[in-house]
C-alpha cells in the first residue's frame, strides 16, 4: 500500500484511519519517500492554535525548485513540461521540457540576481498566462526570493495596494496581453500603479503584444535582452522548511485584502501529494488546470503540484469563448488532455451554448474531470459529466482555498462514488467538523453547520504578511483551536461534505472571492452616493452575480440613473477590477438597519434573490418600512 498514492476506496480508509491516527508519522513517510532534501527535519510538526503558530518539517532543508525540476532531469528531462497554448488558435504551441525549464529558470533566476534580488526580498508578477509567469514563479524561488503574483486582471489600484503591502523591490510585467480578440495595456496599469509605489527599484517587461510602450529610464527594462545573456545554471538556494515561498492577496471581507503567506516544505508535500491523488496523474497523462496562476489555484495545481510529480502541465493564455466556444474541446483534442480542472462558471456558460461545439472534437482522452472554486450546481454537474465526460470520467468537486494551500475536500477518482453538488469525504490528513454558533461541535451526520478544521495540516498559510494578528482574528478567534474557513458546509448520511457558501460578506463571483467591504468602499466615494450595501444573489453562469443597493445623496438624486450606474460601476473596475462590477443597481432611499446601525444583509439578500417568502422577524429593525420600498422597487 502507498500512502502517497491512493487507488481504490478501501485503501482511502486505511492511509485516512492513519493519517488521522498519528499526522506526524503519516506526513514523514510521505516526506521521506517523495522529496529531495539537503537536510532532514528535526521535528515533523510544532504547533499553537493560541499564537497561532504552525511548523512543518521543522529544521529540514531544502530547494522547491529542485524538487519540481532538477530531480526529474535524469529519467524526464526530454518530457514536456509545460505546454503553452496561445490565446490564438493559429499560434504554435510551446512543448517546454524539463531540461528546457531547467535553463530558463535558471537563466531568469540570475537576471533576478543581477538586478539586485536577494532570498527574502518580494517580487511583484503582474503578467498574462505566458510561460514567463511559471518561469518569473520558479526563478523567485530558485533564489529564495519571496513571490507575489497579481492577477493581470486587477486595476492600478488593486496592483499597487499589493505592492505595497508587501514593499516589493521589482515587477515583472508585459507591454501587454491578449485576451479573446482584445489586447490589454498591461504596462500602462503598471505605470499608473507605481505612482503610488515607492518601494520598486526595477520593472522587467516580456514583449508579448509588440505595442511599443513608455518605458521609464532607470526602471524598465526589457527581459529578453537580459535572458540572451544570462547563464544558464543557477545553484539553487538552500531554504528552511518555514522560509516563506509566496505571498498571495485574498478579498478581505473588511479593508484591505490579506497577504497569505506560504512556507517553502509543507506547502510543497501537501501540494505534490494531493495533485497525485485528486487527478490521478500517471506517466504520459497531460494534465490541463484552466485557472490563471494568478490564483492560488494556478499556483497550486498548474505549477507546483504538477510539476513536483514530473507531470506536463498546460498553461492557456486565452479564454473559452474564443474564437468560439469550442476552444477547451479543441484544446482537449488537440493535446490528448487526460485531467482537466475548471470552474463551475465555465462549465455553465459553455453549457448555454450549442452542443455542436463539443459534438465536433474527440474528448476520448479525458480520465478524470474537475471542478473548482465554488460548489457545482447539479444542472451543470450533469451537463459536465453526459457532455464532456462521456459518463466515463469521475468529476473531483474539489473544495480548499486561499488560506490552506491545497485541495482539503474532495472525491479520489475511482475510489470515492460521487455525489453531483457534494465535495464528499476529507483527503487523508484533514480533519473537518461542524460547529454551531455558540462554539459547540456538532456530532453526527444530516447536520450542518460551520466548517472548520481541527489538526494543522502541511500547506496551511502561516500568516497574514506583516499582520498577525489579523491572522489570528480572521481564523483562529471564532471557534478554540480550530481553523474557521468561513464557509458553512451540511454533512449528509453518509459522512459527506457539501458546501453551502460564505457565513461572512464574502460573494464567490464566477469562482472570485470578492469582498463586499472593499466594493461598498469604491462605490461611497462617488460624489453622488451616501451609502452602499453589497449582497450576492444566484446567477445562472457566474454562480453568484452582485446586486447593489445605493443611497444617493440629496444631489445625486436628480442625475440620470443609468448614468451613475455606469460611474458606479466604472470606479468599482478602476479601483477593483472589472470582476467586481455589479450586475444590478437599485437605488434605493434607506436600507434596513438595527437599531445599533448594521445593515441586515441577511434580508437585502433574500429580496435580490426574490426570496421574500419569509424574510424573519422585521420588526426589530430600527426602520422596518425600508424593507417594503425596497422590495417594491427591486430589480428583477
Amino acid at each position: 500500500m502507498s500512502n502517497y498514492h491512493i487507488k481504490h476506496l478501501e485503501e482511502y480508509f486505511q492511509v485516512y484511519r492513519k493519517s488521522v491516527r498519528n499526522p506526524e508519522n503519516y506526513w514523514e513517510e510521505i516526506a521521506e519517500e517523495h522529496f529531495m532534501w539537503h537536510k532532514r527535519w528535526d521535528n515533523v510538526l510544532s504547533y499553537d492554535f493560541e499564537k497561532p503558530e504552525f511548523k512543518w518539517f521543522e529544521g529540514a532543508q531544502l530547494n522547491i525548485t529542485e524538487n519540481c525540476i532538477d530531480r526529474h532531469l535524469r529519467t524526464r528531462g526530454d518530457q514536456t513540461a509545460i505546454l503553452f497554448e496561445p490565446n490564438n488558435p493559429d499560434e504554435e504551441a510551446l512543448h517546454i521540457t524539463y531540461n528546457e525549464l531547467h535553463d530558463r529558470v535558471c537563466k531568469m533566476a540570475n537576471v533576478l540576481k543581477a538586478e539586485g534580488i536577494e532570498k527574502g526580498d518580494r517580487v511583484c508578477i503582474y503578467l498574462p498566462m505566458i510561460p514567463e509567469l511559471a518561469v518569473a514563479v520558479l526563478a523567485c524561488a530558485r533564489i529564495g526570493a519571496i513571490h507575489s503574483v497579481v492577477f493581470a486582471g486587477f486595476s492600478s489600484t488593486a496592483l499597487a495596494t499589493r505592492i505595497n503591502d508587501s514593499n516589493c523591490k521589482m515587477v515583472i510585467t508585459s507591454d501587454g496581453s491578449f485576451r479573446g480578440s482584445k489586447t490589454i495595456d498591461l504596462k500602462g496599469i503598471v505605470d499608473e500603479g507605481l505612482k503610488k509605489c515607492d518601494s520598486v527599484e526595477t520593472v522587467l517587461v516580456v514583449n508579448r503584444i509588440d505595442s511599443g510602450v513608455e518605458m521609464k529610464e532607470g526602471r524598465d527594462k526589457w527581459l529578453q535582452p537580459l535572458l540572451d545573456k544570462a547563464e544558464a545554471i543557477c545553484e539553487p538556494e538552500i531554504m528552511d522548511a518555514e522560509d516563506p515561498l509566496f505571498i498571495l492577496y485574498t478579498s478581505g471581507s473588511t479593508g484591505t485584502p490579506k497577504g497569505m503567506v506560504h512556507t517553502t516544505a509543507g506547502y510543497m508535500v501537501y501540494t505534490a501529494f494531493t495533485f497525485k491523488n485528486v487527478f490521478q496523474y500517471r506517466d504520459g497523462d497531460v494534465y490541463w488546470c484552466t485557472a490563471d496562476i494568478g490564483w492560488i489555484t494556478g499556483h497550486s495545481y498548474i505549477v507546483y503540484g504538477p510539476l513536483a510529480n514530473g507531470a506536463t502541465t498546460v498553461m492557456f493564455e486565452g479564454v473559452p469563448s474564443y474564437p468560439d466556444y469550442g476552444r477547451f474541446w479543441e484544446i482537449v483534442d488537440k493535446h490528448k488532455v487526460t485531467q482537466f480542472y475548471t470552474a463551475p462558471t465555465a462549465i455553465r456558460a459553455l453549457a448555454k451554448e450549442n452542443l455542436e461545439h463539443v459534438e465536433k472534437f474527440d474528448l476520448s482522452s479525458l480520465k478524470v474531470l474537475g471542478t473548482v472554486g465554488e460548489p457545482i450546481n447539479e444542472e451543470a454537474w450533469h451537463w459536465y459529466d453526459e457532455n464532456i465526460g462521456k459518463k466515463k470520467c469521475p468529476i473531483v468537486d474539489t473544495w480548499w482555498q486561499t488560506e490552506t494551500g491545497g485541495i482539503m475536500i474532495s472525491p479520489i477518482p475511482y475510489s470515492t462514488p460521487a455525489i453531483p453538488t457534494f465535495a464528499t469525504l476529507p483527503l487523508p490528513g484533514i480533519q473537518p467538523t461542524l460547529m454551531d454558533e455558540e462554539g459547540k461541535e456538532i456530532k453526527g451526520n444530516q447536520v450542518d453547520g460551520r466548517l472548520c478544521i481541527k489538526f494543522p495540516w502541511p500547506s496551511m498559510a502561516r500568516t497574514i504578511w506583516g499582520n498577525h494578528q489579523r491572522y489570528k482574528d480572521t481564523y483562529f478567534s471564532a471557534f478554540k483551536n480550530m481553523y474557521f474557513t468561513g464557509d458553512g458546509a451540511l454533512r449528509d448520511s453518509v459522512g459527506y461534505y457539501r458546501i453551502t457558501g460564505r457565513v461572512d460578506d464574502v460573494v464567490i463571483v464566477s469562482g472570485h472571492n470578492l469582498g463586499t467591504a472593499p466594493i461598498e468602499d469604491a462605490i461611497n466615494e462617488h460624489p453622488a452616493v451616501a451609502e452602499s450595501a453589497i449582497v450576492g444573489y444566484p446567477h445562472e453562469v457566474k454562480g453568484n452575480a452582485l446586486y447593489g443597493y445605493v443611497i444617493l445623496k440629496e444631489t445625486g438624486e436628480t442625475r440620470n440613473q443609468d448614468n451613475l450606474r455606469k460611474e458606479i460601476n466604472q470606479l468599482i473596475s478602476d479601483r477593483i477590477g472589472p470582476i467586481a462590477k455589479l450586475d444590478k443597481i437599485q437605488f434605493t432611499s434607506g436600507l434596513p438597519k438595527t437599531r445599533s446601525g448594521k445593515i441586515m444583509r441577511r434580508i437585502l439578500r433574500k429580496i435580490a434573490s426574490n426570496d421574500t417568502s419569509n424574510l424573519g422577524d422585521t420588526s426589530t429593525l430600527l426602520n422596518p418600512e425600508v424593507v417594503q420600498e425596497v422590495m417594491d422597487n427591486v430589480i428583477k
